[in-house]
């Protein structure tokens, strides 16, 4: 594959940004949405139709813009958002892929999934209310989630009257909790979703403000997708062995690379087993190509014969993780049912999953002033605190200050399958002082 080829591909891939919207309950994210694909010309005539129908029916003059993300019958209803809606729309400069996500605490943990993958936030807040306890919530969340870029969209301007000390106040307060939280960059917005000021088109009422348009911000704000630059993990997905007189020896090991890039004649290590060997020849697409990073997903040919099966991390040498069997993470806890210490449950990383128990919960994270309330016991829905985790088998599992592909995880029931917990490896909001060796004991045959 040639430079141009590779820089051209990289350079397609700026153009996609991931988004997601959170605020509390009726601080207009669904009518955001809608605007933002109303006035970008990203809705069809047969949609706009329906909703400027569905909202005569409902006795409003105007069309409704928050049906067009609202798509749940509850929703429309009760004129809130319970699930996450995902939008896909583009304009010339960039193309988009949004999550507009609950603003109610019992749905905090679908924010947790709208904003897993999004390389911005949109926080909203009502002018009238300012920045509320959800508001802090979604910033935790978005901190939590290594978020790069957060926007603060103040809405409702226009019953304040589109008064500049009000903005500013809130600007202020929400810049200082991200600051505190450690979000890199905060862009405050004032807006009107409903009057269309701010969004896609600068506002007539607020000639005090210079920055950018909601829109103008998304179009241009630096993502960063080279992967490449990250350390190199490629988790085995699938081990390929047609064993047909074509090919007889054939033995390759499938995969999406989750981050980095890997090469033909490079070192590598597999884990957890740690035997290692170099890279025969990796294939893509049906042909053989001497270099391949993030996100592709390619065959690695191996010049040994290596015990290598669906789960175990292939990495460079140089550069491999460190195995362990014993995990100190934040986790947002997102099923009804609470997680509780000793509980035995199942911990899916990458392409493997292995049998584990939380031997501690040393901590929950109180939102309103950032404090650990100690040893809580167990973790409710929405909570968000940190965990001690054994397992079974050995991870290779990377910080997810490092890497938010590897760094991850999930805590899975072994008896019905359910999502429990997701949850981010390392330090972020660890409590000091507690010692992972203080994990109280368990005799019911998981104890590892």
């Amino acid at each position: 594959m040639t430079t141009f080829t590779r820089d051209a591909e990289r350079s397609s891939a700026t153009t996609l940004l991931r988004f997601a919207t959170a605020g509390s309950v009726d601080d207009g994210k669904s009518t955001l949405v809608g605007r933002l694909l109303h006035d970008s010309k990203s809705v069809l005539a047969d949609q706009l139709e329906a909703v400027e129908h569905a909202s005569r029916n409902r006795g409003q003059e105007g069309p409704d813009l928050a049906l067009l993300t609202d798509g749940l019958r509850a929703e429309r209803e009760q004129g809130i958002t319970i699930d996450v809606a995902y939008r896909y729309f583009a304009t010339p400069r960039r193309r988009f892929i949004l999550a507009d996500t609950p603003g109610h605490v019992q749905y905090t943990r679908n924010m947790v999934t709208g904003a897993s993958t999004a390389e911005l936030a949109v926080v909203l807040v009502d002018a009238r209310n300012g920045v509320v306890e959800q508001t802090r919530r979604h910033a935790a969340v978005a901190a939590l989630l290594r978020v790069p870029h957060v926007v603060l969209a103040v809405n409702k301007m226009d019953l304040v009257g589109y008064a500049e000390p009000v903005f500013a106040a809130i600007a202020e307060e929400f810049t200082a909790y991200a600051a505190s939280l450690g979000v890199p960059e905060v862009t405050a917005i004032p807006i009107s979703a409903l009057a269309g000021d701010n969004v896609v088109d600068p506002s007539a009422h607020m000639d005090w403000y210079g920055g950018p348009t909601v829109l103008e911000h998304l179009e241009t704000v630096p993502v960063s997708h080279d992967l490449a630059a990250c350390h190199a993990r490629f988790p085995v997905q699938y081990v390929i062995r047609p064993q047909t007189a074509e090919h007889p020896d054939y033995r390759g090991y499938a995969g999406q690379i989750a981050a980095g890039a890997f090469r033909v004649g490079e070192a590598v290590t597999v884990l957890p087993s740690g035997r290692t060997s170099t890279i025969g020849a990796i294939d893509a697409l049906g042909k053989s190509v001497d270099i391949a990073w993030a996100p592709q997903s390619v065959t690695l040919r191996l010049a040994d014969d290596i015990d290598i099966s669906r789960g175990d991390l292939i990495a460079p040498s140089a550069d491999a993780p460190a195995v362990t069997q014993d995990v100190e993470a934040t986790v947002c806890h997102v099923a009804d049912q609470p997680l509780a210490v000793g509980q035995r449950v199942l911990l899916k990383h990458t392409t493997r999953t292995v049998k584990a128990i939380v031997k501690d919960i040393p901590s929950r994270l109180a939102l309103d002033d950032l404090s650990q309330h100690p040893a809580p016991g167990r973790l409710a829905a929405n909570d968000i605190g940190r965990v001690v985790i054994r397992t079974a088998e050995p991870l290779a599992l990377d910080a997810y200050a490092d890497s938010r592909r590897t760094g991850s995880f999930l805590l899975i029931d072994p008896a019905d399958g359910t999502t429990l917990t997701a949850g981010m490896a390392g330090a972020s909001f660890a409590a000091p002082g507690r010692d992972a060796g203080d994990a109280p004991a368990d005799d019911d045959g998981w104890d590892f």
